[in-house]
């Protein structure tokens, strides 16, 4: 069998462009004379900005640390060791760009095997371990601190968690294992699932502390220090941790059990990772490790094998970097500088744009309407979140002040927007009612600003062709609700320039959202691919098949919620028009549905009804729904919407609305909150066998979100 250390360098030459994390020992004498003392810092020589992974190499140089830390406790030069990181970081986890390279099953075995033989040297040193997250702890950051007798956390860590179901993996270095023999089954499933599958959320140092995975919380200034002294108070016996007593019988299985309902509530039994991750925790109920181990390195080797990590990392990838450098932006350089906002309306969706480009950028904004009611309701609104911004303590009191003396109203557009850089419309969906409007801004404000339209699905171009300055136009397109969802589509009009472009993306980056470059094509790119999909469902309930067949048929693509849910929450009345909107455009491909036309003209503001607790076909829609006698089954409905997808997906790039396939996919992850275990849609259409079937080829080549040929 191989040792440790050869499986290290067996993996390292797959992993060529590994930046390698140094692991250096350090010793001195601690305080109250509690004796000599190892500390072991990971550090990868780089700032904060590039976090601290493990690779092969980094694992084998903590390895090594860990011999000379074995041997010193072996001949009592030492009383104990401790493990932490650079300042910010303490580490994130596995190096997935090395993980992306992998071909073969048994290499990714011995990746998971290697990270478990080193992790596990921690555990059986003859001294006691401790682990001091001082910063960023995510995967196997965490994981190796699982392995130590103790540990501390810092108040003041912004992100600790185990994401990797969130990927498409398991925690496979002990998470899945450690975990809830420390903190129990319930909590270790909320950590490992609930928060993985609930868009990855974090937790912070207090909250870690109170799940019972820290032993101790001290103040990030000085947090090393304070972690030392409590380390030889431990040591002394002068502290004595005292940890709950873990339910092993009825509430572990109803744990596990929550762990289920959470998984398919999210992805309908459509992605692995969840349901794996929660076998291995059902499994560690007796307390054997060894076997949790083994199960973690088969359930990591299989998973990494499979479509749905590479999809996922792939998904991380587009949002991580393609996110920050959006395809065919123009140079930064020619941006101009944003002084001042303009926003024409002062409705629901007018407010919550005021509202962000008043907390990001901090300069003037001001509301216009055609009633002093509607600008005071939209600046209340305002003003109204910026206080609970302050009770949440997220704002002091200063800044409260500050940024509601920032926003005012006024009736007159001149009076509004004379010294404004950028000035956005969100009015009425309406052509000729913003046309209007842009000729009545055009007329006021200054040369230089920046025109853009929130519009959903109308052409930019035609909005712009009676100004006197069409180039100044942009499509500025946000997603409801503006304050959740990152995406922000920026759309070209046929004579829009560089230099509003450029100022475009540099706003939309102030504003923390994820800009994509798009075409001005009829709703642009999440609009159209959501109406095709969500105007296919509609199709198949039209000709005759029952509206819950209809809704299951989706069910394993694992969406955050069902075709009709979406349609509730968007607006029959606006899924509507967009249908409309699509249909003048491409006719052959986009219905009107005279059920949904039916169901908006009832005033009706979705299919079901919520009695019960559970959505329930509304009786009401029901008697109004005309439906045929063509009654399809649930592969036949899942492969008609899927192949309407992939068509209209093909026939997007080829008018190339987008620069490539990964927009395509980034707008879907960022505006719609498709899954990352899906990759968007396109690496899923691929693995599949849609694309090709109704294309002729995938949508991306080999090795991109597929395993490398």
């Amino acid at each position: 069998m191989s040792t440790t250390a050869e499986l290290l360098q067996q993996a390292s030459g797959l992993f060529p462009d590994e930046v390698v994390t140094s692991a250096h020992v350090r010793h001195f004498d601690l305080p109250s004379g509690a004796g000599r003392f190892a500390l072991i810092t990971l550090d990868n020589g780089l700032d904060h900005t590039k976090p601290t992974t493990f690779g092969p190499a980094s694992l084998a140089n903590l390895n090594t640390a860990i011999d000379q830390v074995e041997k010193e406790a072996a001949e009592g030069e030492i009383v104990g060791a401790g493990i932490t990181g650079k300042p910010f970081i303490f580490a994130v986890g596995a190096d997935l760009k090395g993980v992306e390279l992998l071909k073969e099953h048994e290499h990714a075995l011995a990746i998971g095997k290697g990270g478990h033989e080193v992790f596990k040297r921690l555990a059986g040193l003859a001294v006691p371990t401790f682990a001091y997250y001082n910063g960023a702890a995510m995967g196997g950051g965490v994981e190796v601190g699982l392995h130590c007798t103790y540990r501390t956390v810092s108040k003041a860590i912004p992100a600790f968690s185990l994401p990797e179901v969130f990927l498409g993996l398991v925690p496979g270095w002990g998470g899945c294992t450690l975990l809830p023999n420390l903190i129990g089954a319930d909590k270790a499933v909320s950590v490992i699932i609930e928060n993985s599958l609930n868009q990855n959320k974090q937790l912070k140092g207090q909250q870690v502390f109170d799940l019972g995975i820290a032993d101790a919380i001290f103040e990030g200034a000085d947090f090393l220090e304070q972690s030392l002294l409590w380390t030889a108070r431990v040591l002394t016996g002068d502290v004595e941790v005292e940890r709950p007593v873990i339910d092993r019988g009825e509430g572990w299985d109803q744990a596990v059990a929550k762990g289920r309902f959470i998984a398919d509530s999210k992805v309908h039994g459509a992605a692995p990772a969840a349901y794996r991750a929660l076998d291995i925790i059902a499994a560690a109920k007796d307390g054997d490790l060894q076997q949790g181990y083994d199960a973690e390195d088969q359930a990591l080797a299989d998973l990494i094998m499979g479509g749905e990590l590479r999809a996922g990392i792939y998904a991380f990838n587009l949002v991580q970097k393609r996110g920050k450098r959006p395809a065919g932006a123009p140079d930064k350089n020619l941006a101009r500088p944003v002084t001042k906002v303009g926003v024409v309306g002062a409705g629901l969706m007018a407010s919550q744009l005021a509202l962000l480009f008043l907390r990001r950028l901090e300069v003037p904004v001001v509301l216009t309407d055609i009633d002093q009611e509607r600008i005071d309701k939209g600046v209340g609104y305002v003003h109204a979140e910026i206080d609970k911004l302050l009770g949440k303590g997220r704002i002091n009191q200063d800044k409260a002040n500050r940024l509601k003396a920032l926003v005012t109203g006024v009736l007159d557009k001149a009076e509004g927007f004379s010294d404004a850089d950028f000035v956005i419309e969100a009015v009425f969906e309406e052509m000729g009612v913003k046309q209007q409007v842009f000729a009545e801004v055009e007329a006021v404000a200054p040369a230089h600003a920046i025109l853009a339209t929130n519009t959903s699905s109308l052409s930019v171009t035609e909005m712009a062709s009676k100004l006197r300055h069409p180039e100044r136009v942009v499509g500025f397109h946000f997603f409801n609700p503006v304050a959740v969802l990152p995406l922000l589509e920026i759309v070209r009009g046929e004579k829009t320039d560089d230099a509003s472009l450029a100022t475009a993306f540099a706003v939309a980056k102030k504003l923390k959202k994820t800009a994509v470059l798009v075409k001005d094509a009829p709703a642009f790119v999440v609009n159209r691919i959501l109406t095709r999909f969500m105007g296919e469902i509609q199709n198949v309930i039209d000709e005759g098949t029952p509206v819950e067949v209809a809704e299951k048929a989706v069910e394993p693509l694992g969406l955050p919620m069902s075709p009709l849910v979406l349609l509730e929450l968007v607006g029959p009345a606006i899924g509507l028009h967009v249908s409309e909107t699509l249909n003048r455009a491409f006719p052959d491909r986009f219905k009107v549905s005279a059920n949904l036309k039916a169901v908006v003209e009832a005033g009706k503001r979705g299919f079901y009804v919520y009695d019960s607790g559970k959505p329930e076909l509304d009786p009401e829609v029901a008697a109004l729904l005309k439906q045929g006698d063509v009654v399809l089954t649930e592969d036949q409905v899942r492969a008609r919407v899927l192949d309407a997808v992939a068509r209209e997906i093909g026939l997007m790039l080829d008018e190339g609305v987008v620069a490539e396939a990964q927009d395509i996919d980034l707008c879907l992850i960022t505006g719609a909150g498709w899954p990352f275990h899906l990759g968007g849609i396109t690496p899923y259409l691929d693995r599949e066998g849609v694309s090709e079937r109704v294309n002729g080829k995938k949508f991306l080549a080999p090795g991109v979100a597929s395993i490398p040929a």
